[in-house]
């Protein structure tokens, strides 16, 4: 009996990536191909300069691509226009960073209410689910703080609600506990996997560190542009 086929939400192929400043050309990205499946998490690693966030801003649409094609979720990402990507972004993904991006003038609940905000949801809904999406990362007693009164571990878990709030099918996160120590580390992994496993959504991480990489369904190794290996 044939096995069903497992469904993918990122499927790339051939993807090239130049920067171009006229007096230097760099190839970013070489040709790379890259399937992951819906609902598994992935970690992105290898040396610093190997093309880690160049990929993974090109798979989310963040920058364009050269050459090559790139469908998310059957959708193909390479040929929308701006406008329609915007959109589809913010319907679609969720974005976590290492610098959190949180704004500081507004609260933890402020902050993840955002994106909702404008997409055009009423204030109404988008307080009650920020604030059940606060919940969710064990932050909800929090939601009237500023960035600043929060530790960076909480500031993490902020921006991973953020990224969260719109019930993305796909989460990017570049170096998602860069600025973070060991201890607060392993809770925002514990986390990020708990969600993966929970809401069957998909994870697709940059990192530099084995701990995280470990957490991971499987590891893609890049070098000099290219896959080098995977496991």
């Amino acid at each position: 009996m044939p096995e069903t086929p497992v469904s993918l939400m990122v499927d790339a192929e051939n993807v090239h990536k130049i920067y171009d400043s006229g007096a230097i050309q760099v190839n970013a990205l070489q040709g790379v191909d890259i399937k992951v499946s819906k609902g598994e998490m992935v970690a992105i690693m290898g040396p610093s300069g190997c093309g880690k966030t160049t990929l993974l801003n090109c798979l989310s649409g963040i920058d364009s691509v050269n050459e090559g094609k790139i469908l998310i979720g059957e959708r193909p990402i390479h040929q929308l226009s701006d406008d329609d990507l915007s959109d589809f972004r913010s319907r679609f993904m969720g974005f976590v960073f290492q610098t959190y991006n949180l704004l500081p003038v507004l609260t933890a609940q402020e902050n993840v209410e955002l994106p909702l905000l404008i997409s055009g949801h009423s204030q109404k809904e988008s307080r009650q689910r920020a604030l059940e999406t606060l919940d969710t990362v064990n932050l909800v007693d929090w939601a009237e703080h500023r960035p600043t009164e929060l530790s960076g571990g909480q500031q993490q878990r902020v921006a991973i609600a953020r990224s969260l709030v719109n019930n993305p099918s796909i989460v990017w996160a570049d170096e998602p506990t860069g600025n973070l120590d060991s201890q607060n580390e392993r809770e925002i992994m514990e986390l990020i996997t708990k969600l993966n496993k929970q809401n069957g959504q998909t994870f697709v991480l940059v990192t530099h560190s084995d701990s995280v990489g470990a957490k991971a369904d499987r590891i893609i190794y890049m070098r000099d542009g290219v896959i080098d290996t995977e496991r």
